[in-house]
């Protein structure tokens, strides 16, 4: 697909713990990542589409452009850690950024079993919503 479109790339497959995923390795990243990843989520949104409708039991792929997504989900990790230390010492509330239900997800994981931490997704836009780190109440 991106062949057709006059990308040269080169596509490494792995099989991780959350399933395959392409890596596309190509000196036209930022074209392919676009503004916040927003192409990169088009392009595997589009990978999975066509995969589903050729294979019925097709697992969900994950599409990755030069370690982009990776990249961006431990800095996302991190900071979530960062802020819930802060909440841990201070005991006030912190905001997270808006974020699609994937990242959210990514989030909540890591505080899931805190005993001391909790995430609260806020109501918002259907698609991008923030995340809120409170103190526990025990």
């Amino acid at each position: 697909m991106l062949g057709y479109l006059g990308f040269v790339v080169q596509i490494e497959e792995d099989n991780g713990a959350d399933g395959p995923t392409l890596q596309v390795l190509t000196d036209d990243s930022d074209a392919l990542i676009g503004r916040r990843g927003e192409t990169l989520d088009d392009i595997q949104y589009l990978v999975n589409r066509v995969l589903q409708r050729h294979l019925k039991d097709a697992p969900r792929i994950r599409v990755d452009v030069e370690f982009y997504r990776s990249m961006r989900e431990d800095k996302m990790i991190a900071r979530a850690r960062e802020l819930g230390e802060r909440v841990r010492a201070t005991g006030q509330g912190a905001d997270l950024p808006p974020m699609n239900s994937y990242y959210r997800r990514l989030v909540h994981n890591v505080f899931v079993n805190d005993p001391e931490v909790m995430s609260v997704s806020q109501v918002g836009d259907a698609r991008f919503k923030r995340i809120v780190l409170k103190r526990r109440v025990k």
